[in-house]
C-alpha cells in the first residue's frame, strides 16, 4: 500500500470539492424549478380569470373585463334564502362603493334568475355559474361547498378575502376598507 502523495490529496481534494459543487447547484436548480410551478391556487385562479360565462339572457361575459380593479365575487341562487336576503344590500353597497366592481354568479338555471331579477333587479352584472357553480367555489376555497360565497379579488386579481355564508353591512365595509 503506497502512502498518498501531496499532488493526489490535492486532486482528490479538487475532485470532493467538484461534486460538492455540481451537487449544491444541482439543489439550487431543482429548488429555483419547483419555485416556477404554479400552485393549485394559482391554476384555480388563472381558471378563473379565463372563464367565459354567459348572463341570464345569453350574452356572452368575460370575466377578464373585471381584471385591474378590485372585484367582489357573490356566488348565489333563488333557492337559497340567506343569498336572496343578501343581495338587496350588495346591490346597496354596489352604489355605494364606485372604485369597487361586484359581480354575481348565479348557481341555478336561467329562467329562475331572469325571474328574480325581473322582480329584484340588482345594481351590478350576474352571470351564470349554474350547476358547476358549485365545483369553481370549491376550487377557489370555498371547502364547504355552500352557497352563499363570496371571494374579494384586489386589483392585481389576487385573493383578499372568502366568505361562506351571508355578508354583513358590517363585513362588506369592512373589506373595502381593507383595499
Amino acid at each position: 500500500m503506497s502512502t498518498p502523495t501531496p499532488s493526489s490529496m490535492a486532486g482528490r481534494r479538487k475532485l470532493v470539492a467538484g461534486v460538492a459543487a455540481a451537487a449544491a447547484l444541482s439543489g439550487a436548480g431543482w429548488a429555483w424549478w419547483r419555485g416556477q410551478k404554479p400552485s393549485p391556487n394559482d391554476v384555480a385562479l388563472q381558471a378563473f380569470w379565463a372563464l367565459q360565462l354567459q348572463t341570464p339572457d345569453g350574452a356572452p361575459l368575460a370575466l377578464q373585463q373585471f381584471a385591474g380593479k378590485p372585484l367582489l365575487v357573490n356566488f348565489w341562487a333563488t333557492w337559497c334564502p340567506p343569498c336572496v336576503r343578501e343581495l338587496p344590500l350588495l346591490s346597496a353597497f354596489a352604489q355605494q362603493q364606485p372604485g369597487l366592481q361586484l359581480l354575481g354568479l348565479a348557481v341555478d338555471q336561467a329562467v329562475p334568475v331572469q325571474k328574480f331579477l325581473a322582480r329584484q333587479p340588482l345594481a351590478f352584472p350576474v352571470a351564470m355559474a349554474g350547476a358547476g357553480g358549485s365545483g369553481l367555489t370549491r376550487s377557489l376555497g370555498n371547502v364547504q361547498g355552500g352557497l352563499p360565497f363570496s371571494i374579494l379579488f384586489t386589483a392585481d386579481g389576487n385573493v383578499k378575502q372568502r366568505k361562506m355564508g351571508e355578508l354583513s353591512a358590517d363585513e362588506l365595509q369592512a373589506w373595502a376598507r381593507a383595499l
